[in-house]
C-alpha cells in the first residue's frame, strides 16, 4: 500500500479546500517545497500534488515549484489539476513526474484520454471525481451526468496506468472514505486504484489494505490539522 500524502497548491501556498470549494479554504505556513522536504523526512516515497491554479485556468501554472521539488527530494510524484492538452502533459513528464493526472479533460473527451495513453505510455492516471454515483468535472462545479462506472467501462480498455477515485462528499470532512463505493470501482477497474477523499485516521489505512486491486492511499487535511502523525502513517507505507 503506497501512502500519498498530498500537497494542494493555490497562490504558491499549501491550502487544504472543503469538498472542493476554493472559497471554503484553509491556508498553511509552509511553503509546498517545505511541506515536502517534511514528507520526505519522514521517509515518505510518493507525493499527490494538485496545482489549484491550474484547475482555474488550464495552464501549469504551478510547474516551477513542482519541477523543485522533483529536483530536490526524489519522491515518485503524481500532479493533477487542469491538464488539458498533450503540451502540460509534455512538460510535466519532463519535469520528472511520474504520472500525469488527467480528469475533466479526459471525462469531457475520451479520445483525449485514449490518445494520451497511446503517446505517454505508463504516464496517465485517471482521476474520477464522484458526488452520489456520478463524475464531477471542472473543479467539481459541474456535474457530468455519467455514472462513474458506466463511464470506466467504456475507457478501461485505454490504457490508464492508474485510477484515482475521489468521493466528493468525503473530501476534506475526515469522516473517512467511500470504502463501499471505491471497492466498486476496483473491481471494475483494469488498472490499480488510488483511494481518495476523507481519510481520518490510521485505521482508515488499515481498511483500504483489506480491499482488492487498491495500489495506495492519498492522505490530505488528516495530516496538516494533526489527527494522523506522519511518524505513524510512514509505517503504513510499503
Amino acid at each position: 500500500m503506497k501512502i500519498f500524502p498530498a500537497i494542494d497548491i493555490k497562490d504558491k501556498k499549501c491550502v487544504r479546500l472543503v469538498k472542493g470549494d476554493f472559497d471554503n479554504k484553509t491556508e498553511y505556513e509552509m511553503s509546498p517545497a517545505e511541506q515536502a522536504s517534511k514528507y520526505k523526512d519522514h521517509g515518505f516515497k510518493n507525493l499527490h500534488i494538485v496545482d489549484l491554479d491550474g484547475a482555474l485556468t488550464g495552464e501549469t501554472t504551478n510547474l516551477d515549484i513542482i519541477q523543485d521539488i522533483v529536483n530536490k527530494f526524489d519522491l515518485k510524484i503524481e500532479v493533477g489539476g487542469g491538464v488539458r492538452n498533450f503540451e502540460s502533459i509534455q512538460k510535466y513528464t519532463d519535469a520528472g513526474v511520474e504520472k500525469v493526472i488527467l480528469g475533466s479533460a479526459a471525462i469531457k473527451d475520451k479520445n483525449f484520454l485514449k490518445e494520451a495513453c497511446e503517446k505517454f505510455p505508463n504516464k496517465i492516471a485517471l482521476g474520477l471525481d464522484a458526488k452520489d454515483g456520478f463524475l464531477s468535472v471542472s473543479g467539481w462545479k459541474e456535474n457530468s451526468n455519467q455514472l462513474t462506472l458506466d463511464y470506466l467501462k467504456e475507457v478501461n480498455d485505454y490504457g490508464v496506468s492508474r485510477l484515482i477515485y475521489t468521493d466528493i462528499n468525503r473530501d476534506g470532512m475526515k469522516q473517512s472514505p467511500n470504502f463501499e463505493e471505491t471497492s466498486k470501482v476496483a473491481d471494475k477497474s483494469n488498472c490499480p486504484v488510488i483511494i481518495s477523499g476523507g481519510v481520518s485516521s490510521i485505521d482508515d489505512i488499515k481498511k483500504a489494505k483489506t480491499l482488492k486491486n487498491i495500489e495506495g492511499i492519498i492522505v490530505g487535511k488528516a495530516i496538516y490539522d494533526g489527527d494522523i502523525k506522519l511518524e505513524d502513517l510512514v509505517k503504513e507505507d510499503a
